[in-house]
């Protein structure tokens, strides 16, 4: 697909999602898999902050970047890490010259097998809520074009946080990014449960938890509920796209 194309087809998406109680973590999925695909790199990320500051992870277009995100926020270093603190974007930052000024993170993404990276700050009226991280398994800059659609994409996430019907007030603010929170720990041992269950990967797992929320008009984090209680079998959920394909 065109990328004009799937770019207008993106904002339509989100449109559709942005009603009353609508899934953060579902929304930013698909933005970070829109990256992927729009854009000159190989995975994308999103990290949130909580209403006391700290960052968190939040969705991303795969596995492997969410262990990295993770690791990012666990030793307090890395490019998401200042560019949330900063509140300015890092750009065309190559990961092997990168050693001495993040000692721990670079040589752990250069192990997952990413070259550069490029971290663009989600803000919201003067306010910096987390960061939009983009990761490529070359080095190389970003062209100019390709930058201002990371840039576009990263406003859309920030706008995306909250429902666009509600005020956007610290009050809001707060709440929106607390149930996404608490609803990412859900979805974890949701993945979890569907992973040992069905034995498939973590990937896989995520993705039938979003195919069965769509396919049957419902919440993913509603789904992943209840499957972690115990309401819903894992095996009953549906196929996802990489599955369906893999049995065609």
């Amino acid at each position: 697909m065109p990328r004009e194309s799937l770019l207008i087809s993106t904002l339509v998406e989100l449109a559709d999602n942005l009603v009353d109680h609508f899934d953060v973590i579902d929304v930013l999925t698909v933005l970070s898999d829109r990256c992927v695909e729009a854009i000159d790199v190989d995975a994308a990320g999103v990290l949130l902050a909580s209403p006391q500051g700290d960052l968190q992870f939040i969705a991303s277009s795969s596995e492997s970047i969410r262990t990295l995100e993770l690791f990012q926020i666990q030793s307090d270093e890395g490019p998401c890490v200042d560019c949330y603190r900063s509140g300015t974007a890092i750009v065309n930052r190559a990961l092997g010259d990168a050693e001495v000024l993040w000692p721990r993170f670079a040589p752990m993404a250069l192990a997952h097998g990413f070259r550069s990276v490029h971290c663009l700050p989600m803000r919201l009226r003067g306010r910096t809520i987390g960061t939009l991280n983009l990761f490529r398994t070359e080095q190389g800059p970003l062209s100019d074009e390709d930058a201002v659609v990371a840039q576009g994409l990263a406003d859309v996430a920030t706008i995306a946080i909250i429902q666009h019907r509600s005020a956007m007030d610290a009050r809001t603010l707060n709440d929106q990014l607390s149930h996404a929170l608490n609803s990412r720990v859900t979805i974890e041992q949701a993945k979890g449960k569907v992973s040992q269950a069905t034995g498939c990967g973590m990937d896989a797992a995520f993705d039938r938890l979003r195919a069965h929320a769509r396919s049957h008009n419902a919440r993913l984090t509603d789904v992943a509920e209840a499957v972690v209680t115990g309401a819903f079998e894992p095996s009953a959920l549906d196929l996802g796209a990489a599955e369906r394909s893999s049995r065609a």
